[in-house]
């Protein structure tokens, strides 16, 4: 109870019932009597000493009714005791011309009458007959009685004392001589016992529970001034003779005060270690305890980290801070709080749910929500992709659809491109495709739009990829090793059989519209595009000796892998090639079909895949020469040469613990990236794999007739998800999702596949090769002034070629197949001899310099709906027409 508010006590109104000819009843309300308050502490009280101090007692403890001799009703308050707590009122109704008054109110409301004021008039009244009892008095009999012949003298009222003094306090507590003065001693005594006529009774008779109440002041002073011995003496000897009711609600105030909540007081890393005994179960069930333990538990990033490692989920750190990372911009793009928020735990928890389902589900889950529908007609799909919710898939027919994973319902068609598409690439509502119209274009998929075409390369666009900023480090002069952000904003990196690399500036919603020379007219070659001119150009990447057939990109670097069976490693901000990795020179069996057709031995030894682990500064390649390398970016050096697949090596996947490889000798094998050993060997398709996925716990491999899911972590088979078709194009998936399209019956199909259920709904993704599109689009402007500088002290130089550089490989005498609308032309040669294509003169030289549209006009952005025929230019996979460029930077 708080020392500055006094308790008080409340009498119930008396009723006097008058009886002459009729009945009068009189009711009498008193005013409220305050009690001594409690003393104030000489001295401040540490609350960890006296923890019940300032406890917050329960409502029966702060107000209860008492009970007085002569049937007297009070109802004693506690300070503490609040207009909140206080009876509600009760609503009154009303109507035309009338209301209903509470009771007191009206004209003449009942005067509050003092409990010292009725005490006095009681003294005056009490020898009167029936007619002249006090008011306030409840007469006990209905019968009528004569006067006294003479009026009694009044006994005088010694005045109702609530302030005691506290020299001499009166004491509850037994005296040496017997019990307390009785009440008559205080209070008027009343008539003799003989007198005929019902006698008026007091407005209340004092007894132990007032006399408590009134010396409690004085008893609190001396059990304070009692040795701590005596005092636990005295409260247990009250607490021996105490009911189990009383007992009962002293435990219920004593638990809930005297408890403490340890994980509220101790040191987080004690926290932490404590907490790290707990299951996961455990510990979701010590989050429900109550809001303080979830907050601590939900936002405790050690916790969930040695939970992650400790069910053996935890992989390499960098994939873990690359989630971290991706769900709090996430939440900074959505104003949402970062850490210690109640309905936001911290990012690995999320992470330790997401990989447990991903483990869980794929396996256990043997009826998965599955929905088939139709796609592209019977064409080839060349790419597809799962971004955001959407699946995207490309086509040899030119064609780019957007699907709902859902309901499997068309949401755009992206027309545009006049050959196969062949390469994907999505960021947000940003997609980059490339194709065999030799040109790049970027879409707006929120409305559908073509805003941006690249012309420069001078054949087919078979790879590209976006290199979002990230963390790396930087080696230094001195090796001296800094954390840096490359590249400053977001690029796009593509690879052509023109023997070049291309790196363009990725364009955000809002930048000016750019669409190269020839993309809007039929009779025009995009190729003669001058790409230098492009303000999103900013470096031509030569060097490869033939067509540049894969590519992986992270930071900085860049890898690419040609059919001259090199690898080469750049850095996409300065240009330069740091190495040229050669080492795939097995002769294969591929290589005694080339000598028997004549077929140029370097192109058996094509590199047809390449991964990249900026973590790990390595890089792998895959090659027709039935190898795969491991590359160390530092030196140059090769550091494991993989042998046991006996056919080409077309795919390969990386994660943070294996290294996938897939090959036309119809098998899979796991590898340990860093030693090189064989983890496991899965054989069970029949022929050539012609797509896989893979992440830390499953691999999906797609091959003729049917889809599989392998556990990678022993090998074993695990089901069939796909049988009976003709072939499988391609399969992705991410999360919960899988995606797959097949050839079944002359048409393609793609089949989606929710492996969730109801309850899944923290089920989040970890997207292939851990590249998430969380970030905040922030880049460094002082860069791109950077870049300007350099390109304009380079032409000050003399570098920027000239349009007297080109060299068309017709004038050599130099005739080959057009192999731009087949990727895999040289497969063709093994059956048959080459077929020799006709010369057509080169178009005119016109304008070569793209439009850069500031405010667009278009609808789609697509070129003209007749088809448009691409000229026949003398050049092959192999042989394209070259321009002699050197590196150069925009």
């Amino acid at each position: 109870m708080n020392n500055q508010q006094r308790p008080t006590l409340y009498l119930q109104p008396s009723v006097n019932t008058t009886t002459v000819v009729t009945t009068t009843t009189t009711t009498t309300t008193y005013a409220p009597i305050p009690l001594p308050s409690l003393p104030i502490p000489s001295s401040p009280k540490d609350p960890k000493v006296y923890p019940l101090l300032h406890a917050h007692l329960p409502k029966s403890l702060r107000q209860f009714p008492l009970l007085f001799p002569g049937g007297a009703r009070a109802t004693f308050r506690d300070g503490e005791v609040g207009e909140e707590e206080m009876p509600e009122e009760e609503e009154l109704s009303s109507g035309d011309g009338w209301r209903q008054v509470k009771r007191g109110e009206g004209p003449d409301p009942p005067k509050e009458v003092g409990l010292v004021e009725a005490v006095e008039r009681y003294g005056r009244k009490r020898t009167y007959s029936n007619e002249n009892m006090m008011e306030g008095v409840e007469t006990t009999g209905g019968f009528a009685t004569h006067p006294p012949r003479k009026k009694a003298k009044s006994t005088p009222l010694p005045p109702l004392a609530t302030q005691l003094n506290s020299a001499a306090p009166p004491s509850p507590l037994p005296s040496p001589h017997g019990s307390p003065p009785p009440p008559e001693n205080i209070w008027p005594s009343a008539p003799p016992s003989g007198h005929s006529s019902p006698q008026p009774q007091a407005p209340i008779q004092p007894d132990t529970s007032l006399t408590t109440l009134l010396t409690l002041p004085s008893l609190l002073s001396h059990f304070s001034n009692l040795p701590p011995q005596l005092q636990s003496h005295v409260l247990l000897t009250f607490l021996r003779h105490s009911p189990l009711p009383v007992l009962r609600t002293l435990h219920s105030v004593l638990t809930s005060t005297l408890a403490r909540d340890f994980l509220t007081l101790l040191p987080a890393e004690l926290v932490s270690q404590i907490l790290s005994y707990l299951t996961y179960s455990d510990l979701t069930r010590a989050s429900r305890v109550s809001k303080t333990w979830r907050a601590i538990i939900d936002s405790d990033p050690v916790l969930w980290r040695d939970l992650l490692k400790s069910t053996n989920i935890w992989f390499d750190g960098h994939s873990e801070n690359a989630f971290a990372d991706a769900v709090l911009a996430r939440r900074r793009r959505e104003d949402l709080p970062l850490l210690g928020s109640l309905t936001l735990p911290h990012p690995y928890k999320m992470l330790l749910k997401s990989r447990h389902l991903s483990r869980m589900r794929w396996v256990n889950n043997q009826n998965p929500k599955h929905i088939s529908f139709p796609a592209h007609g019977r064409a080839v799909v060349t790419c597809l992709i799962y971004s955001h919710g959407r699946i995207i898939s490309a086509s040899d027919d030119h064609s780019i659809h957007v699907y709902s994973p859902t309901t499997g319902e068309q949401l755009q068609a992206l027309d545009g491109h006049e050959g196969g598409v062949w390469a994907l690439a999505a960021t947000k509502d940003t997609l980059v495709s490339g194709s065999t119209d030799r040109t790049v274009r970027i879409w707006d998929l929120s409305t559908g739009r073509c805003t941006h075409v690249f012309g420069g390369h001078t054949s087919t666009v078979r790879c590209l990829a976006i290199v979002k900023p990230e963390w790396i480090d930087v080696e230094h002069e001195g090796n001296i090793v800094t954390r840096e952000k490359w590249p400053k904003r977001p690029l796009i990196v593509t690879g052509s059989r023109d023997h070049s690399l291309r790196v363009w500036t990725l364009p955000r919603p809002g930048d000016d519209e750019y669409r190269c020379y020839g993309a809007d007219d039929t009779e025009v070659d995009p190729s003669e595009e001058e790409a230098e001119d492009n303000p999103y150009h900013r470096l031509h990447l030569t060097g490869h000796d033939h067509a540049v057939r894969a590519l992986a990109a992270r930071g900085r670097t860049l890898v690419s892998g040609s059919y001259d069976c090199t690898v080469r490693v750049w850095d996409i901000i300065t240009g330069n090639c740091k190495w040229i990795l050669v080492g795939h020179t097995q002769k294969g069996v591929f290589y005694l079909f080339a000598k028997m057709l004549l077929i140029s031995y370097t192109l058996c030894l094509a590199v047809y895949s390449v991964v990249l682990d900026i973590h790990r500064n390595l890089a792998c390649s895959g090659s027709m020469d039935s190898t795969v390398r491991v590359w160390n970016l530092s030196t140059g050096e090769c550091q494991h040469t993989l042998n046991g697949h006996t056919s080409l090596v077309g795919l390969l996947g990386l994660s943070p613990s294996y290294l996938v490889s897939a090959a036309a000798d119809s098998t899979l094998r796991v590898w340990n990236p860093d030693t090189g050993e064989l983890c496991h060997t899965l054989a069970a398709h029949n022929g050539a794999i012609t797509c896989f996925q893979h992440d830390e716990f499953k691999v999906l491999s797609g091959s003729d007739g049917t889809l599989k899911m392998w556990d990678i972590r022993d090998g074993s088979h695990v089901r069939d998800l796909l049988v009976d078709i003709v072939g499988v194009w391609q399969v992705v998936f991410e999360g919960r999702w899988c995606i797959a399209a097949s050839n079944r019956a002359d048409s393609t199909v793609l089949d989606v596949w929710d492996f969730g259920t109801d309850n899944d709904d923290g089920w989040v993704g970890e997207p292939p090769g851990g590249i998430y599109d969380e970030d905040e689009d922030e880049y460094d402007e002082e860069e791109d002034i950077e870049q300007a500088e350099v390109d304009d002290m380079e032409q000050d130089i003399g570098m920027a070629p000239s349009d007297t550089d080109d060299v068309d490989l017709e004038e050599a005498g130099m005739e080959e197949e057009d192999d731009d609308d087949d990727d895999d032309a040289w497969a063709r040669r093994l059956s048959g001899p080459q077929a020799s294509s006709s010369r057509q003169p080169a178009s005119s030289h016109r304008s070569r310099r793209g439009r850069l549209l500031v405010a667009p006009k278009s609808g789609l952005g697509a070129g003209s709906s007749r088809p448009r025929t691409l000229p026949n230019i003398e050049e092959t996979p192999t042989r394209p027409r070259v321009r002699h460029y050197g590196p150069r930077r925009r």
